[in-house]
């Protein structure tokens, strides 16, 4: 079995972080879904930003919310563009589902 990348929302803009919540990001649920990436499910964080990346776990939120929470949220700042990716183990890969944003949050593709 090997690791591959499931899924990726590429470009999202974080609309705000939280450093006093336990931890997580919480991300858009229609963004989610068309990701396939379901709540508590762990996901790997890159700041185009500033570089930083961080694993974090995925909590349901409203249209156009990407937010750090908890520690996350003093490398990732409100503001910062990330791509979010999801991965599965497997021996037989399927094509990820990738998903680009635009400025606001909505799907581009």
């Amino acid at each position: 079995m090997r690791v591959f990348l499931r899924s990726k929302i590429h470009r999202a803009r974080v609309t705000d972080s939280n450093p006093n919540y336990e931890g997580s990001i919480t991300i858009d649920r229609e963004l989610m879904q068309a990701a396939d990436i379901l709540e508590g499910e762990r996901v790997l964080v890159a700041d185009i930003t500033n570089g930083e990346r961080l694993e974090t776990y995925v909590i349901q939120g409203a249209k156009g919310v990407v937010c750090m929470n908890g520690a996350a949220a003093k490398k990732i700042k409100k503001g910062d563009i990330i791509t979010i990716m999801s991965f599965q183990i497997t021996d037989r890969p399927e094509k990820a589902k990738k998903i680009l944003l635009g400025a606001d949050n909505t799907i581009q593709n």
